[in-house]
Order: structure tokens, then C-alpha cells, then sequence
């Protein structure tokens, strides 16, 4: 099946790779005008770039998640070039340090917070002001199932997950009656450069032991959770908000 988003304005962080990129692609193959930003800005303007070259209407934005004045300026960037914003997914993420609760650092703790939970918040802040001027919007958060489960030596990052469906949940219902719907993905095990980054730091047997206890035994691929995206950020999931759906090959159903 596919879904059109034509005449829409699409905005993605973490748009330079994974599952950033593969929404982005998505988005723009279905029609919209799509903004990509990254804090990685060679990366995400040669992302925008190849879009561009196919065809598309595309823009990157340099932008840390983290950083509230460079949130406000992404979204503001995104208006003055396309006119408005129609769809945001809220996608930018960072792993913490693996470390037990009273091993972690409250240095660790606050960065990978910053990002992943401070970082939806903001970017939610300034598309909702955007999209409640409008009278319209869609917003998909990316949590994670370390959003609905807990893991051992990732409590900072899982904390921030179950935040991100918090902020899904109460932002549904502030603006269900708006025309505005939000929702969250909850991602599995997916192969993207932040699972080769964990493989790289000696997280590869680990990460093994993860996939055998997958129903389906395998990674998933960033265009499944693109495909997800997709579908709510069209018309098609119309009477759809304030929903997490994990895309995790069966891993939470147990």
C-alpha cells in the first residue's frame, strides 16, 4: 500500500542515517516536502543532497536535539523555507554509557536525557506552537521498547524512553480535539549505525543474545519502522493518537 503526502511538510531528526534517513526517503518518495536535520551536518546535508538530486524537495538543517535555541531555529527554518509544517518525526537519539544505576554518572545520565527526553520535549514545544497556528499536525515520537521494558545497565536511556511515551500520551490528549494527533514508535533491535557503534564498543555478544530472544530471529531494517512511520503520519491512520506501537519482530509480546 502506499499513502500521499503530497502538498505536506515533513521534518525529521536524526535525519543523516538509520532510521532518521529511511523515514526522510520515505516521506519524500510519498510526496512531501521533507526537512533533514542532524547535529552531523556533512552528513545530513549530503543526505538532502542526494534527495534533492532524485528529484525531491528536500532541505537540511544542522541542529542538536539538546539544544533548545537550535530546536526553536529548526523548526522556524523549516516554516520559512516550505511555508508550514504538516508531519514531525521526533527521531534524534543517543545511547547511554553502560554502567549499573549506582555505578552511572550524573553526567551520563543528564546528556543522554538532554537528547532523548528533553530533546522530544522541545522539538514537540515548537512544531506544536507551529501546528496549533495551523489548526493541524501530525507528530510521531521515536521511543524505543526500552520505552515499555527495562534493561540492565541502560536505565538512563530507558528512563528517557518511558518519558517519550509520557509526552506522547499527555500531548495526545492536550490537542486530540485539535486536529493534531500524536503518537510514539517503539523500535526493537534494528540495525542501524547505532547498533555498529554498540557492536564497536564490544556490545556484539550481547547484541547476539538480544536477537535469539526475537520471535521472528532476526534484525529488523530501518525502512520497517519508516513503513510505520509512514502510515501515521498519513491520512490513513486518521483515528489514530496518543498510541506506542512497538516494531520489535514479537520481542515485547511475551
Amino acid at each position: 500500500m502506499t499513502y500521499s503526502l503530497n502538498n505536506k511538510v515533513a521534518l525529521v531528526t536524526g535525519a543523516a542515517s538509520g532510521i532518521g534517513l529511511a523515514t526522510a526517503q520515505a516521506y519524500a518518495a510519498a510526496g512531501a516536502s521533507v526537512v533533514l536535520a542532524d547535529i552531523n551536518a556533512q552528513a545530513v546535508n549530503q543526505a538532502a543532497d542526494a534527495l534533492v538530486a532524485s528529484g525531491y524537495a528536500a532541505k537540511a538543517v544542522t541542529c542538536n536535539a539538546g539544544d533548545l535555541d537550535e530546536v526553536a531555529g529548526m523548526v522556524q527554518e523549516t516554516v520559512a523555507t516550505f511555508g508550514r509544517l504538516d508531519i514531525a518525526f521526533n527521531n534524534a537519539g543517543i545511547q547511554n554509557v553502560l554502567a549499573e544505576i549506582a555505578d552511572a554518572t550524573a553526567e551520563d545520565f543528564d546528556r543522554v536525557t538532554a537528547v532523548n527526553l528533553r530533546g522530544v520535549w522541545g522539538c514537540m514545544k515548537y512544531e506544536l506552537q507551529q501546528m496549533r497556528k495551523q489548526g493541524s499536525g501530525v507528530i510521531v515520537n521515536c521511543s524505543s521498547i526500552g520505552g515499555i521494558v527495562g534493561g540492565a545497565e541502560r536505565a538512563n536511556y530507558h528512563a528517557a524512553k518511558h518519558g517519550v511515551l509520557g509526552l506522547t500520551k499527555s500531548a495526545a490528549l492536550e490537542y486530540a480535539a485539535r486536529n493534531i494527533r500524536v503518537n510514539a514508535v517503539c523500535p526493537g533491535l534494528i540495525w542501524t549505525p547505532m547498533v555498529d557503534a554498540m557492536v564497536a564498543s564490544g556490545q556484539k555478544e550481547a547484541l547476539e543474545a538480544m536477537v535469539q530472544g526475537v520471535p521472528m530471529q532476526r534484525h529488523g531494517r530501518a525502512e520497517e519502522i519508516a513503513d510505520v512511520v509512514l502510515w501515521l503520519s498519513s491520512d490513513a491512520s486518521s483515528y489514530v493518537t496518543g498510541q506506542s506501537i512497538s516494531i520489535d519482530g514479537g520481542l515485547t509480546m511475551r
